[in-house]
């Protein structure tokens, strides 16, 4: 095949080995899957459901003791590679079959997304080049933030998002529930948390919030594509909205007005009153049980009215409450200055950080640095949407830098992976996000999984030109940088 689509494959495989002639999808094609083997099934189901969506073709699944057989699409665990965990896969595509061999449903879900690129974008016939793809990630978190606490994103358009995110192989949804402007889930034992709290947003952002319904719904929903809902609720800063709801949680019992400007820093909880322990152990408590992952994200950034005796108590507090939770804390990298545990888990984010004090107190890093990885930051000065404070993150920027080397001292163990941030004081909807994610998250997706070796700018923007096609015919509104020279149709 002229040009096979497995040189442009984004995130970058780790090994690829061309093959001989093409494997054609028809309408006799099967795709038989493992008996017994965790899943192997699943994994089918949701194959044949997406090559029904982009071919029209519906193929049956059928579980078989002798799943590798000729004319199948193939789903075992014999002669998976132990290389890369549950996440690992081997990808063969020869003349005759299709087979996938992981451990896991992951594995298989991140083989999915690889033959995904490998057929045309929009248009048969169904041919794929044949390939035999190794591969597995680099690091295990792989993650995207979005802020859904200035402007509220609903449930349905939360999907479409996980599924763009899953397609190149991210596997962590921060969800920025909480800030002064909004507060997006409902708390039973507090109310108008969601109900007063959940009417406010950003000036010109939605209103609203999620029941727990639709919480544990999105989190199942991530999960079947291969990712972890991580929660976030802000403190002690960024907290105006669950002021508003509840006067008594104030310091002289006056709730303030809810909040639609972008000042950040203004805003804390009452370090010494004991009702505000009562209120995060609640909070954190309800969150827990609808969360199945094992992480809390509780902030901790710009909390410029806490004194640093009173950051330093709450910090303390809050980690026994998380501890008690049975999941671990993770926070912005300000929570350094009180103290870490070896279970946290550090999200840097400013430019002067030290990370290496996180990783001498025992902790690893997330790496988000707001100059690379800030994905509301302008593409150019004239870009409508978005800031510039951090920076200006054109999609070179955005592919150009290394967890590793942007700040001192750090080893890649040290790591537990990359995280791109969406802040949405200026991002209101749906297709305003998809334009700041899109494509510079594909760069970002790539340095979580791929080899860091080799990394070329100019061998990358012509991979990812190639995505310009899949991207429209996914119909995701993206930027058309002018350092990518984009293919056609």
């Amino acid at each position: 095949m002229k040009n096979p689509a497995y040189k442009h494959l984004i995130p970058k495989p780790v090994r690829v080995a061309e093959g001989e002639g093409v494997f054609s999808l028809t309408p006799s094609t099967r795709i038989s899957v493992q008996a017994g083997q965790p899943g192997a099934l699943q994994a089918g189901q949701y194959l044949a459901d997406l090559l029904r969506s982009l071919t029209g073709l519906a193929l049956p699944v059928e579980e078989n003791v002798q799943a590798v057989e000729p004319g199948c699409i193939c789903f075992t665990s014999q002669g998976a590679s132990s290389a890369g965990g549950e996440e690992g896969y081997l990808l063969e595509v020869a003349q005759q079959q299709v087979v996938f061999r992981a451990q896991s449903f992951s594995g298989y879900f991140y083989g999915c997304q690889t033959f995904r690129q490998l057929l045309p974008a929009a248009q048969g016939p169904w041919q794929i080049p044949a390939v035999r793809i190794q591969d597995y990630p680099r690091f295990a978190w792989r993650g995207v933030m979005l802020d859904v606490a200035r402007s509220f994103f609903p449930p349905a358009e939360v999907k479409r998002l996980i599924d763009l995110f899953a397609s190149y192989k991210l596997n962590r949804l921060h969800l920025h529930l909480s800030d002064d402007q909004g507060w997006r889930i409902m708390i039973n034992s507090w109310p108008k948390l969601a109900l007063h709290g959940g009417s406010g947003a950003v000036e010109g952002g939605r209103s609203g919030y999620y029941s727990q319904e639709e919480f544990r719904d999105l989190a199942a929903y991530a999960h079947s594509r291969g990712m972890l809902v991580v929660p976030e609720i802000d403190m002690p800063g960024h907290t105006t909205a669950a002021l508003a709801s509840y006067p008594e949680l104030n310091r002289g019992g006056a709730a303030p007005q809810l909040y639609t400007g972008r000042k950040v820093g203004f805003s804390t909880l009452a370090a010494e009153l004991e009702i505000t322990y009562q209120f995060v152990a609640d909070v954190l408590g309800e969150l827990a049980q609808l969360t199945p992952g094992p992480y809390l994200h509780v902030g901790g950034d710009e909390a410029h009215s806490t004194t640093a005796e009173e950051y330093r108590l709450f910090l303390e507090r809050v980690h026994a409450i998380v501890a008690g939770t049975g999941k671990r804390l993770i926070g912005w990298d300000e929570i350094i200055q009180a103290g870490l545990q070896p279970t946290d888990l550090v999200q840097i984010w400013r430019k002067d950080t030290q990370p290496r004090e996180a990783v001498r107190q025992g902790a690893q890093v997330i790496m988000s640095p707001c100059q690379h990885a800030y994905l509301d930051m302008k593409y150019t000065p004239e870009t409508e949407l978005g800031q510039d404070w951090a920076a200006i993150i054109e999609v070179k920027d955005a592919y150009l830098w290394d967890p590793v080397t942007v700040y001192p001292g750090i080893k890649e163990a040290d790591i537990a992976g990359v995280e791109a941030p969406l802040w949405t004081e200026t991002i209101y909807t749906l297709r305003a996000a998809e334009y700041m994610y899109f494509p510079r998250l594909l760069g970002i997706a790539e340095m979580g999984w791929s080899p860091r070796e080799g990394r070329s700018w100019e061998e990358y923007r012509l991979r990812l030109a190639a995505h310009g096609p899949r991207l429209a015919a996914q119909n995701v509104h993206f930027y058309h940088s002018p350092q990518v020279p984009w293919q056609e149709g």
